[in-house]
């Protein structure tokens, strides 16, 4: 019921950014390959920051 006031950390902020990165990526991949290329450098960037805090 309170869980709408608590905030989020760190970790949950980069997962959210990583599926939307990949989110992005894969609707890229079918119309350019180029910018799905760089969404996916993007996710695995933010992949090892996750992995940095855990």
């Amino acid at each position: 019921m309170f869980g709408i006031f608590k905030k989020k950390t760190k970790k949950e902020r980069l997962q959210e950014t990583y599926e939307k990165l990949m989110k992005e990526a894969h609707q890229l991949s079918t119309t350019n390959r180029k910018q799905s290329d760089q969404k996916m450098f993007e996710a695995e960037e933010i992949m090892k920051q996750i992995d940095a805090l855990a």
